[in-house]
């Protein structure tokens, strides 16, 4: 039997171990990294655009788009997983200019995210 004066202890005690108790990871994926890199100036046409992302992702229903200025979409349209982390495109040879790639990526734990970035082909 606990006495009127452990039940505090008591208390602190089960909260303590509350702490101590597994959780599960909750995790988005964000981008890692790029190739091209975000922001970038290459000197020549990539053959693949490639994106990394911080945590494994479900494939089939995560995207990647490379578009031009003028919003003409430029990749193959074909994504290939590379990895349990990352997806690419392949890229036909890409006039000089700025290419904007656009992403959607459902991490393994189902959390969505998107985003997009820019890399420019020197002339």
């Amino acid at each position: 039997m606990v006495s009127r004066m452990n039940v505090p202890v008591l208390i602190m005690a089960l909260l303590g171990l509350c702490q101590l108790s597994p959780r599960p990871a909750l995790a988005h994926a964000f981008l890692e990294r790029a190739s091209p890199s975000a922001g970038s100036m290459v000197k020549s046409s990539p053959s693949t655009a490639t994106i990394t992302f911080t945590v494994p992702i479900e494939s089939r229903f995560s995207v990647i788009e490379v578009h031009d200025a003028k919003g003409n979409r430029m990749d193959s349209g074909s994504a290939q997983t590379t990895g349990s982390k990352s997806i690419s495109v392949d890229l036909p040879t890409l006039p000089p200019g700025t290419y904007t790639v656009t992403w959607q990526a459902l991490s393994v734990d189902t959390h969505r995210t998107q985003g997009r970035f820019e890399f420019t082909v020197r002339p």
